[in-house]
C-alpha cells in the first residue's frame, strides 16, 4: 500500500456552510462558515430575490512536500438565500475575515419601525 495521494480532477465536493441570521432594527446580519475560502475565490449574487453565495476552499501544496493523510480537502461551498422584500439588496455590505463571511442586509425606509405620535384633543 501506497502513503501518496493521486490528485485527479474530479469535480469538488459541495457544502452547504453553516449560517446564523440576525435581525435589527435596521436591517439582516448573516455569518456564514466558510473555512478556507479566500476573498478572491468567493462570489456573492444577487438576482431578483434571490442571493447565492459560493466559495472554493482549496489546499496548497508546497513543492518538495507530499501528503500522507489528507483529511482538509478542496470543496465548493454554496448555499442560496430569498431576500425578503423589505431588503434594500442595492445597498448589501459583505465583509470575510478569519473564515467568517458576514453579510449585512439592510430593511429599506418603508420597512423599519417609526413612531406614531399621539395627538391630545
Amino acid at each position: 500500500m501506497s502513503n501518496e495521494i493521486v490528485m485527479t480532477d474530479k469535480e469538488l465536493e459541495k457544502f452547504s456552510p453553516a449560517t446564523d441570521i440576525v435581525e435589527t432594527e435596521n436591517g439582516f446580519y448573516m455569518y456564514m462558515d466558510l473555512p478556507g475560502v479566500g476573498k478572491k475565490d468567493l462570489d456573492i449574487d444577487v438576482e431578483e430575490n434571490v442571493m447565492i453565495v459560493k466559495g472554493k476552499a482549496a489546499t496548497s501544496v508546497i513543492e518538495g512536500e507530499k501528503y500522507l493523510l489528507q483529511e482538509f480537502g478542496e470543496g465548493e461551498y454554496v448555499r442560496r438565500f430569498t431576500v425578503a422584500d423589505i431588503v434594500d439588496s442595492k445597498n448589501i455590505k459583505a465583509n470575510l475575515k478569519n473564515g467568517v463571511l458576514e453579510l449585512f442586509l439592510p430593511k429599506i425606509p418603508e420597512a423599519k419601525p417609526r413612531k406614531i405620535e399621539v395627538s391630545y384633543s
